[in-house]
């Protein structure tokens, strides 16, 4: 699962709009939308500081939200 399909898998679960995600967290809501369409393949990169955010707010393992995003970052650096 991508990172963008996880993040909103675990927003509607828990009824969480962006804008209360961003509220929750402190992540401005641009960078949560760019994430949310995105994931990790977009110019927005999520920092290690908020995928942890994330991850503790939508009661993700935070193993499960980094690999994800060390693995799209991999994928693109196949790609490129």
């Amino acid at each position: 699962m991508h990172l963008a399909q996880l993040l909103a898998s675990a927003m509607h679960r828990r009824r969480l709009s962006v804008e209360a995600l961003a509220l929750a967290t402190g992540i401005r809501t641009p960078r949560i939308k760019a994430f949310l369409e995105d994931g990790t393949d977009g110019p927005v990169h999520p920092t290690a500081q908020e995928l942890k955010e994330l991850a503790d707010t939508l009661a993700l393992p935070a193993e499960s939200v980094t690999q994800e995003a060390h693995r799209a970052v991999a994928a693109a650096g196949q790609r490129s």
